[in-house]
């Protein structure tokens, strides 16, 4: 196998979310994971982009996030790829965020996947709405814009 493992640093980034939702606040939690999962995800064997947080009790779970086995792992240990799996947070965080989400079309989704500077995977979570066609038409005509200034600034 020839990929890169990761120790520390960014796994994986959902750059669909910053697009189709309006952040409005952002939470870094961890996760609660098996060994061969958390060894398929520093292969870099991950991906989040359609991860959301749901509520199961008085708990938060990331759900809809797909962790691929390493195909030279043993068959005994394989694991459900697409299992909700619970986050790690402080109670009032945890609070936090079901409050944000009892709004009116707010929701949660994994923004960032990432190992910090200990070694810890954590997951940065964005809380929300869902943009409509014209905010997202205004989102790239911005990105378009700022394009334009560099080539602009770059060039004299």
């Amino acid at each position: 196998m020839s990929r890169q493992i990761i120790k520390v640093g960014q796994v994986s980034e959902n750059r669909k979310a910053r697009f189709s939702y309006s952040i409005e606040d952002t939470i870094e939690a961890g996760i609660s994971l098996t060994g061969a999962e958390l060894k398929s995800i520093r292969y870099g064997l991950v991906n989040i982009v359609d991860g959301f947080v749901q509520k199961r009790g008085e708990n938060l779970f990331l759900a809809g996030v797909e962790i691929q086995p390493l195909p030279t792992a043993n068959k005994a240990i394989y694991f459900d790829e697409r299992r909700p799996r619970q986050l790690l947070l402080h109670r009032s965080q945890i609070n936090r965020i079901i409050g944000r989400l009892q709004e009116k079309g707010a929701t949660a989704f994994p923004l960032k996947l990432y190992f910090n500077n200990r070694g810890k995977l954590k997951v940065l979570l964005g809380i929300g709405h869902g943009k409509n066609t014209i905010d997202k038409r205004q989102t790239i005509k911005q990105r378009d814009w700022d394009r334009e200034k560099l080539r602009l600034k770059k060039h004299g």
